[in-house]
């Protein structure tokens, strides 16, 4: 079993890799509405979702990772 300080920085990593997909998601969703004449719109779009649903993923993992070791018994 892991210490609690070794799960606060897993939970760490987990919200540390999140943050570059925060921004990045929205980015590429605004560049497929921007490019609706494109033949790909659906593709990147589809991909701006996915990216900001991996973030939304790993934030709540990393958040659940540190409350887990704070307040295990």
């Amino acid at each position: 079993m892991p210490t609690k300080r070794q799960l606060i920085e897993k939970g760490a990593k987990f919200m540390l890799y999140s943050l570059p997909l925060m921004f990045i998601g929205p980015s590429v969703i605004y560049n497929a509405f921007i490019n609706k004449q494109n033949i790909w719109h659906y593709l990147v779009l589809a991909i701006g979702i996915f990216i900001c649903l991996s973030a939304v993923y790993l934030l709540f993992k990393g958040i659940k990772t540190i409350t887990d070791a704070l307040f295990q018994s």
